[in-house]
Order: structure tokens, then C-alpha cells, then sequence
């Protein structure tokens, strides 16, 4: 990533009624990937329903973008009406990065 990038990091917990979540989240990757300014996520979720999702754009403006499309506000509504238990959403400007990948 580089630097400058934002680091949008949604943290959450899954809760008992989440039927229907998959197919959602789906959609959401699916229209994420044309948005403009969108660099790219990492995705984690564990068996107890906790994830965390960090997605990377070129600028702030692109975030507030994603933000208020329309069909991505109506999957937050469907998230805290039916989908999460709880969660949390950091923004954060990319200082620095560096990594490792073995061949």
C-alpha cells in the first residue's frame, strides 16, 4: 500500500441471526471493486463471528464516497438491523509500509 493511502478498518461481530449476511457481503465486495479511489481489502472472520476488514483508498474523499453510496447505506441498515452484534470502523492515513512474501 502506499503511503498517503487511507486504511478504512471495520471490525464487527456477527450475531445470532445473520441469514442472508453472505449473500450481502457478496454484493457489497462486488460493487466495492468499481468504486473509484478503491485500492483493495484483506478479509478475516472467525468461527466465534468476529471480523475484521481493512480496505485501502487512494483518498479520503474516496472514502466518504464508498460511504454514502446508496445501495452500501442500505446494506449498513440491514448490518445493524439484523447482522452484527456490534462494530467498529477506524480510519487511518498509511505512514509507512513494508512487508515480506516467500517465493
Amino acid at each position: 500500500m502506499e503511503k498517503g493511502a487511507y486504511a478504512v478498518i471495520f471490525t464487527s461481530r456477527l450475531g445470532a441471526d445473520a441469514e442472508g449476511y453472505g449473500a450481502v457481503a457478496d454484493r457489497m465486495e462486488t460493487l466495492v471493486r468499481g468504486q473509484p479511489g478503491y485500492l483493495g481489502h484483506d478479509s478475516v472472520r472467525g468461527e466465534g463471528g468476529l471480523g475484521i476488514t481493512v480496505s485501502y483508498w487512494a483518498s479520503e474523499a474516496a472514502v466518504a464516497a464508498w460511504r454514502a453510496n446508496a445501495e452500501h447505506l442500505g446494506a449498513q441498515a440491514m448490518g445493524r438491523a439484523r447482522f452484527y452484534d456490534w462494530f467498529r470502523l477506524d480510519v487511518c492515513r498509511v505512514e509507512r509500509t513494508h512487508g515480506f512474501a516467500r517465493d
